[in-house]
This record gives C-alpha cells, sequence and structure tokens, in this order.
C-alpha cells in the first residue's frame, strides 16, 4: 500500500509539472471562444430575415471550426480557438433585447456579441455596450443615426448603412424612369423607415426635383392590414411607390395590394426585398425596382469567398443565401481578421478586448461581398457600394435583370459629414 501510495504521488507531481509547462496560450485555446448572434428567431422578421441570418452564422462557425474557409480565413476558428455560438432571440421591445443583452454579456459571460436587424434595437442597446465594455458588432440595422447622433468605444458595424439603399434607388429610378412625374412611400413607422424614406425623398429631389411626392404612409412595425394605405395610395396614383418594408410586412402589403390592382397601376421600388424572392412568385410584378444593401444575395460578386459560401450554404440549408444570410458573415469575417492581426501583434498570445478593437477599427477585409472597408464614424462604421436590378420573372423564378452598380464613393458621404447635409449638399462623391 505505501509502494502505491508512492505512484499515485509521483504520478500527480508529473502532472502537475507537465501542465506547469503549458503555455497560457494553449491551456485558452481549450475553451471556445463565445460568440452572442442575436437575431430574429419569432416574430414577423423570423422567417425571411432571421432563419437566414442565424443559417449564414452557422454554416460560417461550423466552416471556421474545421479550417474549411478559403484564405485568408483557413486558419481555424479564431487564431486556432474555436468558436461557440449561443442565439438569442431579438423578437421584442427594445427593452427586452437591452435585458437580454446583459444577460449574455454578465450571465453566459460572451467573449463578443454580434447581431441585431432591426435599427431600434441597435440604437438601444449600443450605450449598454459601452456601458459593460463588451466589444458588440451590429451587422444589419441600417439606421445611419446609430453613429451620427452618437460616438461609441466598443460597438462597430460591418455593414453599409441604408443611405446607400435610399441614394442607390433614387439613382436607379432617376436614370430607368425619364417619364417619372410622381412618386409615394410605404414605410415602417421606426427609425429604419423613417431613416429610408427621408434619404430616398431627399435623393430624388436633388436628382429630379421636378418629380411630386404625392403621397407618405407610415403604419407601424407589424401592423399586418394595410387596407386604408392601399385605398389612399390607389387614389393618389403614383407612377412609383417606394417601400423599406420588410418581413411578414412586406409580404402582406403584397398580397393584400395585388387583387386591389396596385401592383399593376404603379411601379415598385422595395429597398429591403431580396429575401423574400424565393417566396414572392406569382406576386411580385416584373418591374420591379430592388435592392439587397450592397452586392450580396443574388448581387454577390464571383469570387472565391462568395463561390464558397453559397455552396456551404446550400448544403446546409437547401437554398441560396440572400443578403441577410451575408450579415453575421461580414462581422465575424471581420472580427476573426481583427483578432488574428491582434494576436500576431500579441506574440502569438490571446489578444485582449482593447487590441482586438485597435485591430478592427478603421480595418479593411475580404469577404463573400467583397471588400469592405471600415471607414465612417472614426473607424467604426463599415462602407460598400450597392448595387440595383430589376425583376423579371424567368420559368417561374424571379430573376434580375438591368442591374447597375453605384460605387462606395457615389452612395455613402465622406468621413465627418452626415448623411443628411451630404445628400441636400448635391451628393458630389465622397473619394
Amino acid at each position: 500500500m505505501t509502494r502505491f501510495l508512492v505512484c499515485i504521488r509521483c504520478a500527480l507531481l508529473a502532472m502537475t509539472v507537465v501542465l506547469a509547462l503549458v503555455p497560457p496560450a494553449v491551456a485558452q485555446q481549450q475553451r471556445p471562444l463565445k460568440i452572442g448572434l442575436v437575431t430574429f428567431l419569432s416574430g414577423p422578421g423570423a422567417a425571411t430575415f432571421g432563419k437566414a441570418s442565424r443559417g449564414g452564422a452557422e454554416t460560417l462557425v461550423a466552416a471556421l471550426n474545421g479550417s474549411k474557409v478559403p484564405p485568408p480565413y483557413q486558419q481555424r476558428g479564431f487564431g486556432g480557438t474555436p468558436l461557440e455560438l449561443v442565439v438569442i432571440d431579438e423578437a421584442g421591445a427594445s427593452t427586452k433585447q437591452v435585458t437580454e443583452y446583459r444577460n449574455l454579456v454578465q450571465k453566459q459571460q460572451v467573449d463578443f456579441v454580434v447581431g441585431y436587424i432591426s435599427s431600434a434595437n441597435c440604437l438601444a442597446v449600443a450605450p449598454v455596450a459601452d456601458e459593460l465594455q463588451k466589444l458588440t458588432i451590429f451587422f444589419d440595422c441600417g439606421s445611419p443615426r446609430l453613429f451620427e447622433e452618437n460616438t461609441y468605444k466598443h460597438v462597430f458595424r460591418t455593414r453599409a448603412t441604408m443611405v446607400m439603399d435610399a441614394v442607390g434607388a433614387a439613382m436607379y429610378l432617376a436614370e430607368t424612369r425619364p417619364d417619372l412625374k410622381s412618386v409615394a412611400g410605404i414605410n415602417q413607422n421606426y427609425a429604419y423607415g423613417q431613416d429610408s424614406w427621408r434619404d430616398f425623398e431627399a435623393a430624388l429631389k436633388v436628382l429630379r426635383p421636378e418629380v411630386e411626392i404625392v403621397a407618405s404612409h407610415m403604419p407601424k412595425f407589424g401592423a399586418g392590414q394595410y387596407g386604408a394605405e392601399i385605398s389612399a395610395l390607389a387614389q393618389a396614383r403614383p407612377q412609383v411607390i417606394h417601400s423599406s418594408f420588410w418581413g411578414s410586412d412586406l409580404d402582406s402589403f403584397l398580397t393584400q395590394a395585388k387583387p386591389r390592382g396596385l401592383l399593376r397601376s404603379s411601379q415598385l421600388v422595395l429597398v429591403a426585398a431580396e429575401p423574400h424572392l424565393d417566396r414572392l412568385g406569382g406576386i411580385l410584378p416584373d418591374g420591379t425596382i430592388l435592392g439587397a444593401r450592397g452586392p450580396v444575395g443574388v448581387f454577390a460578386p464571383d469570387n472565391a469567398l462568395s463561390r464558397w459560401f453559397k455552396g456551404a450554404y446550400r448544403a446546409r440549408l437547401g437554398g441560396d443565401p440572400p443578403y441577410v444570410a451575408y450579415s453575421p458573415v461580414l462581422a465575424i469575417l471581420g472580427l476573426k481578421a481583427a483578432y488574428e492581426k491582434a494576436q500576431a501583434g500579441n506574440g502569438g498570445r490571446q489578444p485582449s478586448q482593447e487590441q482586438i478593437m485597435a485591430a478592427l477599427k478603421g480595418s479593411s477585409f475580404d469577404t463573400p461581398a467583397g471588400r469592405v472597408d471600415m471607414a465612417l464614424a472614426d473607424g467604426h462604421q463599415a462602407v460598400q457600394g450597392t448595387v440595383y436590378g430589376t425583376t423579371k420573372t424567368v420559368k417561374g423564378e424571379i430573376t434580375m435583370v438591368n442591374v447597375k452598380h453605384y460605387p462606395v464613393e457615389k452612395v455613402q458621404p465622406p468621413p465627418g459629414m452626415t448623411s443628411g447635409d451630404w445628400i441636400r449638399s448635391g451628393m458630389k462623391p465622397s473619394r
């Protein structure tokens, strides 16, 4: 028995020595980095936006953990450390999202937070991210107010704002409708819908000052019934109707408007409808002008990362990725690039959050949507060009024709200038 106890002590001593010799960076790599992912899992945004964004994130994280992403992202996880997603539902009021965010950070102790589709939620969560000092990347919410009205240290947005949606739509409409005389709008009554209509109307006045705005309707988000607005739009008889509707609001509006003839009498400009293409066959009329907030979805470029992502997404979810599937991909790849840059500058050791934020600020990185530049808001806000096209049904499927690309300098303000001031001053190229 004495000899047995001596052997046990020797084994424990040897194990202690071995563990002491393991470098801290290697020991830390045994624990996955936890990313809190926030998107719609229920409610009006889940079917078209939440499912695709979650699918995009899960597709990427699984591939990163398996070292299956093309260069420059071939290294496992973040700098060799695997990733774990903690998925939270974005449905509910902004006050609920603030509570959920605090739980992610304080109780679930995630390393990073990535997410948010609703602009109202981004505006509510941003100050809390700074309060809790947690690196947070917004991946979709479009309102330019986020950084135009405030400054945040721990908050970044890796998707361009909806300014390019509005300006690109106005440019495309001005170029393709020389006969244009009247326009109306129907947009959701919250930050994104208000900003989208405001900037589109302002840009159109610069480009075509003779065009008359004959109506503007702003029903509440999630209203579901649009009979009164459809009647008013039909009576106003605009040549074109602009809408930033998305999710179930867009589905409801189109299915209610079609039998009343509104979709035949007025051309639609839909700035957020690309994720709906696979479900709008037979409803969406040919000739609809459509965008996707940048070169994503049906407008994605033909590059190695884009080809890989489309194939991986199809294999996992059985369909082509819409634009919202790219949103978390841009965020996570931008975070990975910053993490590994900071790690290299830290002698190969796990970088601190401060080092990662410094590497992300003002950075540029490659994605399935092309190059992303963190060029606005002192390096916290991404910019990209955008793309618009016109729908045409071919063999029962909605395709895009007359596709036009607008470079970033034509659809984004320069640093230090608000989007409103830039549009009103004539939208001079920012570069």
